[in-house]
Parts: C-alpha cells; structure tokens; sequence
C-alpha cells in the first residue's frame, strides 16, 4: 500500500510539470477535441479593436457638416466699361476693354491719341540720339504706344474672362457649401479643393498680366517725370550759361533777350 501511494505520487508531479510546459490551449468540458487557445483569442480581440478605430475613422471622414453657409461670400461683378464717344475720338475702346481683342485694342489706341506728324519726323532727323530732349520724348511715346495697347488687351480679357468663369465659380460654390452626402464624401471634397486651386491658379495668372500692364505703364510715367526733371535741370543750366555770356543789366537787356533761347 506504501508503494502505490508513492507510486500515486510520482505520477502526480510528472503530471503536473506536464501542464506546467505545455502551451496555454486546453480542452473544454471535458471534450480533447475543443481546444481554447488564449493567446489567439487576444490577437483576435486586437485586430477587432483595430478594425473598429479603421471603421470610426472612415465614419468621421464621411461625415459632412450640417451648416457651411458661415464661410460663404459672394462673387463680385464686374461692370463693363463704357467709355464716351462723342466724336469717335475713342471708337473702339469699349470692345477693348470690355473682350479680348488686340486688334482692336490697337486700332482704339491710335485712334485715341495724337500721332507723331511727318514734319516732326523730319525735325528729329538731325538731332544726336542720348543728347536730344525732343528725342527722349518721342521714345517715351513710343513705349507708351507699345504698352498701352497690351493694357487695353489686358483689361478686356480679365474682364471678359470673369464672365465666362462666373459658372464654373457659381457650380463650384454651390458644391463646397452642399451639405447633402452627394459631394461630402472624402474622394468629392479632395476634388473640389483641387478645382478651387486650378480656378485660383487662373485667376493669379490672369492678374499677374495685370501686374505686367501696371508696371509697364509705371515705367513710362516713371521715363515723363525723369525727363521732366532732366530738362527742368538742363533749362537752369542754359540760363545760368546765358547770364555768364549776357551782362544782365538794364542797359544791355535787350541783347540779353535776343541770344537767350529758352
């Protein structure tokens, strides 16, 4: 009897070490053949938490908002322009200005202002060109005859192209402020930013021609002033010259006045 208790024992502990390194699957009720493995079933658990968060996040993404009319504000208007005409002394620039044409914008320039006659030509023949007031004045009429046209272009085409975009701007506002989930998925709002930046793309592009006018016609004003200046300075210089050859006094006036040429 001593040696079955002994015996009892040592099957007892061989049994037990066994359970203490076997892995954590065991048999439920009693059944071999249904194993509960912990270790799956916290992976499992796991990769449901996950797909859960997956799952909430795509549900947020979707979600649109209820009331996007706070940021919404309105396409301003362009008027055209329109430009008297009396006499016909500016046919042709209400179209410049108001439609792309530069041709017309051209022809309305000309029109509009005075040209340069043949006697003048023929005047300005003779004088040295970086000496000559007369000439630095006709090169700056002749810039301003070379911008100006592109100006009027420039003018009518951005007018002209606000009102051919003003659908696509109206379409493309009614969708960014939609709050139906007909254009508030993720896919639909990442389009309608990108439309939103190639309208703005066209709309920077069709001021820097702008910017282009207005600097070019800053350079003229800018070449009038410099010149008004030069010949105010040369103006001094050639009357201070004149006192220095001429005496000045009332006895010999009258020859002053007839060797100065102003």
């Amino acid at each position: 009897m001593k040696f079955n208790l002994n015996k009892r024992r040592k099957y007892l502990l061989a049994g037990g070490l066994l359970l203490a390194t076997a892995t954590p699957s065991f048999a439920l009720f009693g059944i071999g053949d249904i194993v509960f493995d912990p270790t799956s079933y916290a992976s499992l658990v796991s990769q449901l938490t996950t797909l859960e968060s997956q799952y909430n996040m795509l549900k947020s993404n979707v979600t649109h908002f209820s009331f996007k009319q706070q940021w919404q504000t309105t396409l301003n208007a362009l008027k055209n322009a329109n430009v008297a005409n009396m006499f016909g002394e500016t046919a042709g620039v209400n179209i410049a200005l108001n439609s792309n044409s530069p041709s017309t914008s051209l022809t309305a320039w000309k029109t509009a202002t005075l040209p340069v006659s043949t006697g003048t030509t023929t005047y300005l023949q003779g004088q040295t060109v970086g000496n000559s007031a007369q000439l630095s004045q006709l090169a700056m009429i002749e810039m301003s005859d070379s911008v100006s046209p592109d100006c009027l272009t420039a003018v009518g085409q951005y007018r002209a192209g606000r009102s051919q975009n003003g659908t696509a701007s109206s379409s493309l506002t009614q969708q960014q402020f939609d709050t139906t989930s007909a254009t508030n998925s993720e896919v639909q709002q990442l389009n309608l930013l990108n439309a939103a930046q190639a309208q703005q793309l066209t709309e920077m592009q069709s001021q820097a021609a702008m910017h282009v006018c207005l600097a070019s016609q800053m350079t003229v004003a800018n070449m009038q002033q410099r010149n008004a200046a030069a010949q105010d300075l040369n103006t001094a210089a050639a009357v201070q010259q004149q006192r220095t050859v001429n005496d000045t006094s009332a006895a010999n006036e009258g020859s002053t006045w007839t060797t100065y040429l102003p």
